[in-house]
């Protein structure tokens, strides 16, 4: 209730404040229901005033937003903004709470050393005994975003909790489904401003949010930004360097047994394996999961902590295999294929210009897409069955029989890619100096 309490005080004058404690009363939903529209249609006068305030400082604190290391495409805006005289950015690590408090500890403690490792300056929101009040401590200008959902990270950090802060939202992947949940979600309509990957999906915006899309600017997406500047990855992120064997991912999902039912781990979970062993002197293979897919299996009744541990050892004890979690642009520019079933890859590996194939469970996955969807599927190999999978392997793989590769180009120039050849963080970085620092 206090996390009810501190929103709506964050919003609403007292008036309006006691208005909807009466109507809490009445009625929980239709009490929410009045909550959420008088926060979305408060929204932008409380921008307009936080900007007017942002626009006479001299120097303008960013704050960003960290959950899991996988979504951060953040890399070049932040250093963008850590060279600019004007702004002053700081990363902050915010608590998963939706799976416990053990994963939320261990998951904010394994991103914050990945990022220490990687030379970020950044800050644990949570220290085992208290939570971090950002507000006080470094009392943020704007915020940037890295994950939209509301009970993901703990209260004190989202959205609601902000609301005469300057927002921002790069989504944590290119969206490829119809799903309401990925366009129009209370934090869709409260942010201000989200910076949209393709026209396709700034039309889909307009077309799902309640406030038709007004905050929403097309830049182009900062996930592929290091996908296309980094000119020497690093090969090191394959336990086997060598140019004889093909470096194949695989990458599953974690929607296994609810929403639209995605993934195909169950089912393949032990052939990867065998694949491993059977093209042992010609490719090797790095699992890379979706890293809610651990966290499923181990409360999974028929998998469980124990089998789930050992299943991924497995892995990391093969010659010719291993677990890789966490960033993974390296493994994608140094990679010569990859199988998946997850949306959120589905156009950012085009952009390496490597074949992908995608593994389909049920046709009714087919029907889920929206037209940037389809659009990217189309350009994916496609599987249905083990053998067809083992197709992609010998043919497009380790023959190179690539049909798909002049398709999958054409896709990347004219869909996928900024047409004045600037990456998208550079536009953010325009937009945010157009806006925020012109008097």
């Amino acid at each position: 209730m206090k996390q009810v309490k501190d929103t709506l005080k964050s919003y609403f004058p007292a008036s309006i404040w006691w208005f909807l404690v009466v109507a809490k009363s009445k009625s929980i939903k239709k009490y929410q229901s009045i909550c959420n529209w008088f926060l979305i249609m408060q929204a932008p006068s409380k921008h307009r005033k936080a900007l007017s305030k942002v626009r006479a400082k001299n120097k303008v604190k960013v704050a960003f937003f960290l959950t899991h290391e996988s979504v951060w495409k953040y890399d070049l805006l932040y250093n963008l903004l850590l060279v600019h005289p004007r702004f002053e950015p700081a990363l902050f690590v915010c608590p998963v709470v939706s799976f416990g408090r053990e994963y939320m500890l261990l998951e904010m403690e394994k991103t914050y050393q990945s990022f220490i490792q990687k030379g970020y300056e950044v800050t644990k929101t949570y220290n085992e005994k208290e939570y971090l009040d950002i507000k006080k401590s470094f009392q943020p200008d704007m915020i940037f975003y890295t994950n939209p959902y509301e009970g993901v990270q703990d209260y004190r950090y989202y959205i609601k909790q902000f609301s005469h802060t300057l927002t921002g939202y790069v989504p944590y992947a290119i969206m490829t489904t119809k799903y309401e949940l990925f366009y129009n979600t209370d934090f869709h309509n409260l942010v201000w401003k989200i910076f949209s990957e393709t026209p396709i999906h700034q039309q889909i915006a307009r077309e799902k949010q309640i406030n038709k899309g007004q905050n929403n600017v097309l830049t182009g997406y900062p996930g592929f930004d290091s996908l296309l500047i980094r000119k020497n990855p690093n090969y090191l992120v394959w336990k086997n360097t060598s140019n004889e064997l093909k470096k194949v991912i695989w990458a599953p999902h974690h929607s296994m047994n609810e929403l639209n039912q995605v993934s195909n781990f169950l089912e393949y979970c032990d052939l990867f394996l065998e694949l491993a062993a059977t093209y042992k002197n010609q490719i090797q293979i790095a699992f890379q999961p979706h890293p809610l897919l651990r966290k499923k299996l181990e409360q999974d009744p028929n998998w469980g902590s124990e089998k789930t541990t050992a299943y991924y050892d497995k892995w990391d004890n093969l010659d010719n295999g291993q677990f890789k979690s966490g960033d993974y642009v390296d493994l994608f520019l140094t990679s010569d294929a990859l199988i998946h079933d997850c949306g959120s890859f589905m156009a950012e590996y085009l952009v390496v210009g490597k074949p992908a194939l995608f593994m389909i469970r049920k046709e009714s996955v087919m029907e889920q897409w929206s037209t940037f969807g389809q659009q990217a599927i189309e350009v994916h190999y496609q599987s249905r069955n083990q053998q067809q999978l083992i197709d992609f392997i010998e043919n497009v793989v380790l023959q190179g029989q690539d049909e798909k590769r002049e398709m999958r180009a054409e896709f990347v120039n004219n869909t996928l890619l900024n047409k004045n050849k600037v990456t998208a963080s550079h536009e953010i970085m325009q937009f945010l100096e157009r806006e925020l620092l012109s008097s």
